[in-house]
């Protein structure tokens, strides 16, 4: 990839990717999406609660970004952490506090009404793991999320979109719901990114791009695309 951009890889799969010398430039597809969430979030510093780490390329974006944010990142492999802090380090002072820690018992030490946002971006195996699109660590994450809190999830899906039905069965009642997703994805062509903004979503939380490079679903759509899930 061009630029100073370092990639972290993890089971023959690249987990992350950022740009040490440009942290505001967010490689992969799906995670330009959610700093486009970030971006529609009111002026000023933000709480933010991320599930999983890995570089700590969305941590970056917040700090670059909205200088003086408070962040806390569970990200359960120390050895990840290691590497990423010799490889990659964070910038200094940078307000990203990092728990070793997989998020569902890492999110029970997380305070009441702590976070502006939560970003679960956890992978096991290539897959998020079951128990973080679970009701009980949604119920959490209601409980982390301060009013109109806003919660961000990056599931990897392919049609006919069981686990992200299921998701969304699980987040409707927290409020607002809106589901970005690749053309190629949504018609069954491969797996890929399924980006779900649910709670206090901001107006155009994905940006205005064309029809042809992202499929946007918000109110009704969701769930005559994405219902008839099971809560679980």
């Amino acid at each position: 990839m061009p630029g100073d951009v370092y990639v972290l890889e993890l089971d023959d799969m690249q987990q992350s990717a950022v740009d040490l010398g440009d942290p505001t430039r967010l490689v992969f597809d799906y995670m330009r999406r959610i700093g486009d969430v970030i971006d529609r979030l009111p002026p000023g510093p933000v709480r933010v609660l991320h599930v999983g780490g890995a570089a700590m390329t969305l941590p970056r974006y917040v700090h670059a970004t909205r200088p003086r944010s408070s962040q806390i990142v569970l990200e359960p492999s120390a050895e990840v952490i290691e590497r990423v802090r010799s490889e990659a380090p964070l910038p200094p002072r940078s307000g990203i506090k990092v728990r070793p820690v997989d998020g569902e018992s890492g999110i029970g030490g997380v305070r009441d009404g702590f976070a502006d946002m939560v970003i679960l971006d956890a992978f096991d195996g290539g897959r998020t793991p079951d128990e973080l699109t679970s009701a009980a660590f949604v119920e959490d994450v209601r409980r982390v999320l301060a009013p109109s809190g806003t919660f961000v999830a990056n599931l990897v899906d392919k049609a006919p979109f069981a686990r992200v039905r299921d998701f969304v069965a699980v987040v409707r009642d927290l409020g607002s719901l809106t589901v970005g997703v690749e053309p190629a994805t949504m018609k069954g062509r491969r797996s890929g990114n399924l980006v779900i903004a649910c709670g206090g979503v901001p107006a155009a939380p994905f940006g205005s791009p064309s029809p042809m490079e992202y499929r946007i679903f918000t109110g009704g759509a969701v769930a005559d695309s994405f219902g008839g899930g099971t809560r679980r």
